[in-house]
């Protein structure tokens, strides 16, 4: 068990033998937790399961989770490469029991995973519990036989594990492998415990979730108390493969093999080899990021990612790398990783070419920001100070991407400090920010409040009968106001809980059913419906009164209903027809479906051509008019893949999944509502397409009555306009062309005749002209429709006069243009066009001015010009006098 994925798989293996369910790791993104910016443990999928929110049909659950930690409160990206073993995209290898064993079975397998299956001396780990767990110290003893005094009690800080401020929380124990003397730190006590260093590596994690805090801080225990543990793959392979880092297994090597390749260079294990391993690290971050949906961009998630990728670009530039590399590195992990993650490789081009894109425009970024730090060191020596202000350096590390050690470099290279303290304030000012913002908005409490008090109601989930019918009966079981039960309401808004509901509750994209709850005395209009953990939640305001218990009347709008189905069917063809014509990673990243119109994101880097987006629309509507039969059913999940069905990146699904197929044409994992055949959807028409950020593109469009209605409108819209070109619809197109032709013949003819008056006006123009010491002085005011024909009219005056001064001005618009030539003699004699023109400018409330030989200048007071003008006459006299 040497090779990483035999590692992977044994552990897989072992848990499964333990009567676990083997789940597949979730996405990087995480699903309807605000709280998290990245899936950043094996626990975080089954976190409405540890609330009791959801339910699942195990109680045993194992997993090989990926995770990143590069952003809010688990960030490593700074530290990665600098040691052994810490990186922002790593594999959680977990065990889970959801109130099934507890203490000593964790502890059991542990124990005998590591020292029976993965062979590791038993004398060589050590256990960390909470100090106050003495029930963990004594199993420890019985069930592992660990001798006490490799049994560390250690604070809350450090072992005791919580969900949040409030919730789930509990004790845990920590597993630890004494690397041996030769890798203690020169501290006089190296002991676990006392110091952080390469001596004690930390291997296994074991949570004993048995206690719920309350708002009071009280420690109440738990009536089913979990198991949650996570070990890092990348740390257990370097133990069994006996080698000191990380970076030296084969969950690495490989990419650093690939770095050396490309930059002619050996890789070095110590300080030198730096740059490799933040970029090996990095390569892995990035491929995994993108496959799941995250795309550069400059907030949330986005961020994160271009951060990691650019720092990337940035140390492969100190390895002589100058051009786009890291993209070539998504082959090497895809290779490593396929057979665990069959999803890279599918994706591996589309990664590739966002990586390379973003690679492309940072290094002009980059280019860019070197410009800057040599604009703010010139500054800096302009002052005559010797220190770059915090403020600047953290200026160059935000909008550039700048880290604050090549601020440091260049700065050392011109003998100057920076201002690290100034720098690091603002990088904290930042960080608050951003905890701030990443604190839980309580999106969970309402839900927790609904869970809690269905509990003591009912244990049954609400039976969804809404796929055969839009109409049922049942009996109201709960009727909740605020935080609390009731057992009626009057004419009051509340949410309603059934035993059975046709209501289509909010979810995948497609809105809640609208309709009407009617009992004997009263009757809610259902506004919104939303499902919790098991329970559907119709909300809305009563007329009359219902009461608890008693039979109702459930009835969807049906016309609403199909209307939405049709949507919700035609982005299944929509997104079979991208695929088909933009390719495979034309994936769906989003969607909304309503009854009056369709929203769906896909990725994909370019905007979409005329004639592409007509082929789309074009195979739509073929698969509609085929009359495609649309089946359901309910499978397993991995039957459902094996079968070819698409599941959603991003989306959360129960091991029990329904498959919406459309007869020879797609198969789709789809909790939602659908047509019978793809007639009944009528039409499709997409309104529009645009970004919606990098990679990501919309399409909105129209099916059924909203296309027919969209239809009608654009048929009026033509009629009219025919009516108003007295021609028949369909010679439209011809009378435009026509009407086109006849307007650029007259505004040809338009031009014809403003030049002949130009012509005529400057004749008359030149014979008001006076001469004065042999030159030629034209002083006017003309009219003109624009500076730039004032400028036309004087240039052509000028050619004719000869020697001579040409000053014209015109108003427009209650604006005044002024514009002067000065022949190349007069020059010689001391007139300027500048001079003039800026002197009657300057009368006219304006200012301007230009070469000796030409100028032209604006003013506002109209009413000076006539002054401004003999001002500029006296001027030309006396300097030709």
């Amino acid at each position: 068990m040497k090779n990483s994925g035999e590692i992977r798989k044994a552990f897989l293996d072992y848990f499964e033998n333990k009567g676990h369910a083997v789940i597949s790791s979730s996405s990087l993104v995480p699903v309807n937790d605000p709280t998290l910016l990245f899936t950043n443990a094996g626990m975080n999928q089954f976190k409405d399961v540890f609330l009791g929110i959801d339910k699942r049909t195990y109680q045993r659950a194992t997993t090989a989770q990926k995770c990143v930690r590069a952003g809010g409160k688990h960030n490593d990206l700074d530290t990665v490469g600098r040691t052994a073993r810490h990186h922002t995209f790593f594999e959680m290898l977990g065990n889970f029991s959801f109130g099934d064993y507890f203490k000593r079975e964790a502890i059991h397998y542990a124990w005998e995973f590591l020292t029976e299956l993965a062979g590791l001396p038993k004398e060589k780990l050590w256990i960390t519990i909470f100090e106050d767990d003495d029930e963990a110290e004594i199993l420890w003893q019985e069930v592992a036989g660990v001798a006490p005094e490799r049994i560390i009690r250690m604070g809350e800080k450090d072992n005791f594990w919580a969900m949040g401020d409030t919730g789930p929380c509990g004790p845990c124990s920590e597993i630890h492998y004494d690397r041996g003397a030769d890798y203690a730190c020169k501290q006089p006590e190296c002991a676990l415990g006392v110091c952080d260093c390469d001596r004690w590596l930390e291997v296994w994690n074991l949570v004993f979730m048995q206690y719920n805090r309350d708002e009071e801080g009280n420690l109440n225990p738990l009536p089913r108390p979990s198991i949650d543990t996570g070990m890092g793959l990348e740390r257990l392979t370097s133990l069994l493969q006996g080698v000191d880092s990380n970076f030296d297994t084969d969950l690495f090597t490989p990419i650093i093999a690939s770095i050396e390749s490309m930059t002619g260079l050996k890789y070095d294990r110590g300080e030198k080899g730096f740059p490799f391993r933040v970029i090996a690290d990095h390569s892995r971050a990035c491929t995994f990021l993108i496959s799941d949906g995250v795309l550069p961009s400059n907030d949330g998630r986005g961020y994160v990612l271009r951060r990691i990728l650019r720092r990337a670009v940035r140390f492969g530039r100190s390895l002589g790398i100058e051009q786009a590399f890291l993209y070539k590195n998504v082959d090497v992990v895809a290779d490593i990783m396929k057979d665990a993650y069959p999803e890279i490789v599918d994706r591996k081009e589309f990664v590739k070419e966002v990586i390379k894109m973003e690679e492309d425009r940072f290094l002009v970024t980059l280019n860019e920001g070197l410009k800057k730090v040599e604009e703010i060191i010139e500054g800096v020596k302009a002052r005559g100070n010797e220190i770059i202000p915090g403020a600047e350096a953290f200026m160059l590390y935000d909008t550039y991407g700048f880290p604050l050690d090549l601020t440091e470099d260049v700065a050392e290279e011109n003998r100057l400090l920076v201002d690290t303290d100034g720098f690091n304030q603002m990088m904290e000012e930042q960080r608050e920010r951003a905890r701030q913002a990443n604190k839980s908005t309580g999106a969970f409490a309402q839900e927790v409040i609904i869970s809690e008090l269905m509990q003591g109601v009912t244990s049954g989930p609400t039976i969804f009968t809404g796929y055969e019918n839009t109409n049922d009966e049942s009996t109201i079981i709960a009727i909740i106001k605020g935080d609390q039960l009731v057992d009626e309401a009057v004419d009051e808004q509340v949410l309603l809980v059934t035993a059975n509901t046709p209501f289509y509750a909010e979810s995948g994209g497609q809105v809640a059913d609208t309709g009407v709850i009617m009992g004997d005395q009263g009757e809610l209009a259902v506004e919104d419906v939303q499902k919790v953990g098991n329970c559907v939640v119709h909300g809305g305001k009563v007329q009359g009164r219902l009461r608890s218990g008693e039979t109702v009347r459930l009835l969807v709008s049906e016309a609403q209903r199909l209307d939405t189905a049709r949507n919700h069917t035609a982005t299944h063809l929509l997104h079979k027809a991208l695929r088909q014509v933009l390719g495979e990673h034309a994936q769906q990243k989003g969607s909304l479906v309503d009854p009056s119109r369709l929203r769906f994101d896909f990725s994909h880097l370019a905007s979409l051509s005329e004639d592409e987006l007509l082929k789309i629309e074009d195979m739509v509507n073929e698969f509609i008019l085929g009359v495609h039969e649309v089946r359901t059913q309910v499978t397993g999940l991995e039957d459902a893949r094996e079968f070819g069905a698409i599941a959603l990146f991003g989306e959360k699904y129960d091991e029990q999944v329904r498959v919406v197929e459309v007869e020879g044409v797609s198969m789709e994992l789809c909790g939602g509502t659908h047509v019978r055949n793809t007639g009944q959807i009528g039409s499709f028409k997409i309104l529009s397409e645009g970004s919606v950020g990098s990679g990501l593109r919309r399409i909105e469009a129209l099916t059924g009555r909203g296309a027919r209605e969209y239809f009608s409108g654009m048929e009026r819209t033509l009629k009219a306009a025919a009516s108003a070109l007295r021609v028949a619809p369909a010679e439209i197109g011809h009378k435009i062309d026509t009407v086109q032709h006849t307007l650029k013949e007259h505004e040809k003819e338009i031009e014809n005749l403003k030049g002949r008056l130009s012509r005529a006006s400057n004749e008359d123009l030149i014979s008001k002209a006076y001469e004065l010491s042999g030159s030629k002085v034209l002083i006017e005011k003309v009219e003109a429709q624009d500076a730039s024909t004032l400028r036309e009219n004087a240039e052509m005056l000028k050619d004719k006069l000869g020697s001579g001064i040409v000053l014209l001005a015109s108003v427009s618009q209650n604006k005044v243009s002024l514009v002067s030539f000065v022949s190349k003699d007069l020059i010689d004699k001391g007139l300027h066009a500048g001079n003039i023109v800026g002197t009657a400018a300057k009368i006219a409330g304006g200012g301007g001015g230009g070469r000796p030989d030409m100028a032209q200048a604006g003013a506002r007071d109209k009413s000076k010009l006539d002054e401004a003008l003999a001002a500029a006459r006296d001027m030309v006299e006396k300097i030709l006098a």
